[in-house]
């Protein structure tokens, strides 16, 4: 059984274990009370690892106190042997792996009694690089020189020591409960923080890594040791530990591209005017956590957080506590609920006018933009009818019948004969357009995102537009999905929400100042749903870096913003379901 259970979380540490590499090393703290002593925290990326000694009745026993003693729980039996064993089966990795035997006994029987056991494992230390530190009790310093080179000890002090004495130092532990009493949530005092520091770094001056014991065991406290450069980092939960921070190089991210904050007029802002055109911004997997994180790395506002009239709408799916893309869009474009993956169809899978439709009866021109290619779910509820997102042939096929007057977005490897729409080669060129219907493929396949070099595409694609549709003369719905905030989600890349959020807010920057000259225009910005649970535990906001973390890899059924701008604008405050946006639009434009 001893093999299996090796074996077992030897196959967890090779999914684990190349995370251990980039982190300060992480001490297992009383491992003994693992589930599964010495493999648990091993197999996490643990490389060090704290033993309660006890040596009673000739034998050396792991247990927290004395009363808890139980006789088969020896260190011979948990920790010696079945490192031998994991040794023989040449599954150990050769790194260091450091024993740190914290002796509750008197310190002189004990050793004694620890040197003669650890002769029987003479191989197994020098072989596997095990280094064994003394902590608890143990002698005075002008006597670590009596015990075998293998053994360090544990110093707990900042007092100074011979040159011999530091030489069988392997590391440096006190009591963090000395200099603090932050509990690890929120953030240190000033004056907590200098005193930490301080004793790091006097620490430090010694040449010895360091350790505090007795420390708070969360996400803050262990980032807050990290960032101070603590050696040791002392935890009971050393799988999360490990996980938490050898994540953080892909969850902190440094802005760098800014979105120019426009400051509207609200000159018509809430006017009780005739609404005449309408442009609705989708951002996809735009929760309230992504929109504060773009907000906070664009140094503390967007375009977007100058808007004064905010809603709430509830995304989930007609048969789903949780939408997904299809479902949402189509409720959106349709004003129904409907099922997952379903595309401008009913729940019960017929055909639904959407919107477009209905407002090209009006006369009405009608857009559809996004960075997803143009087949993708929420675009394609704004034109087509299947029944499953997942037949883009045939969605592809609803764009040549739909009688949009302009889209914009990937995908052209779908469109192999020749589409009903005068198609242009930059975003430029759609503004100079005289066709009466435009077409524009960003890619022929995937958009490429702000990260990878789609650079000011999509606020130039949306100007332009814009100001193709003015010259129309008529009025004009547009709808413009910024679909990538959704696909970094999916991945847990805050870089690529926080940049994609920003991109984001430059077209809404466009739409916004076209209202502002254009009275008579309404804008929208909403969200299909919230992707990832994503929050922000932490950042900076001089250095416009954003911390992120995640519940998920999915969608999540949270509710998400609606913020309106121009006339009648206060008519999207409130809590209400998604598909209500669509009979707000039309009682509107009505």
């Amino acid at each position: 059984m001893k093999v299996y259970f090796i074996l077992f979380y030897i196959v967890l540490l090779s999914v684990y274990h190349s995370y251990a590499q980039q982190l300060p090393i992480i001490h297992s703290h009383n491992d003994y009370e693992q589930q599964v002593p010495l493999w648990q925290a091993y197999a996490a990326g643990a490389r060090s690892i704290e033993i309660d000694l006890f040596y009673k009745n000739k034998e050396l026993y792991v247990a927290h106190t004395q009363e808890e003693i139980v006789p088969e729980r020896t260190l011979e039996n948990l920790y010696l042997k079945p490192l031998e064993e994991a040794a023989e089966m040449k599954v150990l990795k050769k790194e260091p792996l450091q024993l740190v035997l914290d002796l509750k006994t008197t310190a002189k029987p004990t050793l004694k009694a620890l040197m003669k056991q650890l002769k029987k494992y003479n191989k197994l230390i020098e072989g596997q690089d095990i280094q064994i530190i003394i902590s608890g009790n143990q002698p005075q310093p002008e006597d670590f020189k009596k015990y075998p080179s293998f053994i360090q000890f544990d110093y707990q002090s900042l007092e100074n020591l011979s040159p011999s004495e530091w030489e069988r130092v392997g590391m440096i532990s006190l009591d963090y409960s000395a200099y603090s009493v932050w509990n690890g949530k929120g953030r240190f005092t000033h004056e907590d923080l200098q005193r930490v520091k301080q004793v790091i770094e006097k620490a430090h001056r010694y040449q010895k890594p360091f350790r505090f014991w007795a420390t708070p065991d969360s996400k803050s406290a262990w980032k807050a040791f990290y960032n101070l450069g603590v050696d040791f980092i002392n935890t009971n939960k050393p799988f999360a530990c490990v996980n938490y921070l050898s994540s953080l190089p892909n969850r902190v991210y440094e802005n760098q591209v800014f979105s120019k904050v426009y400051r509207p007029t609200f000159k018509n802002d809430g006017a009780a005017t005739p609404v005449k055109n309408v442009i609705l911004l989708i951002g996809d997997g735009n929760g309230l956590s992504q929109i504060s994180s773009s907000t906070l790395a664009n140094g503390g506002e967007l375009t977007l957080t100058q808007l004064k009239n905010i809603g709430f709408i509830k995304t989930s799916s007609a048969d789903d506590f949780t939408t997904d893309s299809a479902a949402a869009g189509t409720a959106i474009a349709i004003g129904k609920k409907t099922y997952n993956r379903a595309i401008g169809v009913d729940h019960l899978g017929a055909e639904s006018i959407n919107i477009c439709e209905v407002l090209q009866e009006k006369n009405f021109n009608t857009a559809v933009i996004t960075t997803d290619e143009i087949t993708g779910a929420t675009p394609a509820a704004f034109y087509a009818h299947q029944k499953d997102r997942g037949m883009t042939q045939q969605i592809a096929a609803d764009l040549y019948k739909s009688d949009l007057t302009l889209f914009a977005g990937g995908g052209a490897k779908y469109f192999k004969k020749q589409l009903p729409f005068n198609l242009v080669n930059t975003p430029e060129a759609i503004a100079n357009a005289k066709a009466a219907r435009i077409g524009y493929f960003m890619a022929d396949g995937g958009v490429p995102s702000t990260l990878n070099g789609r650079g000011e595409e999509l606020p130039k694609v949306v100007a332009h537009s814009l100001e193709f549709l003015k010259q129309k003369e008529t009025p004009f719905f547009a709808m413009i999905e910024a679909a990538q905030i959704d696909s970094y989600g999916h991945f847990n890349d805050v870089a690529g929400i926080v940049s994609e959020g920003i991109d984001f807010d430059k077209a809404i920057t466009e739409a916004v100042k076209f209202a502002d000259e254009n009275p008579g225009t309404l804008v929208i910005v909403t969200a299909d749903h919230e992707t990832s649970g994503f929050s922000i535990p932490q950042g900076n906001l001089e250095h416009h870096t954003i911390e992120g973390d995640f519940t998920t890899h999915d969608h999540t059924a949270t509710m998400v913003p609606v913020f309106a701008y121009g006339p009648q604008a206060q008519g999207f405050t409130g809590v209400y379901e998604n598909n209500e946006i669509y009979h707000k639009i039309l009682a509107l434009l009505r």
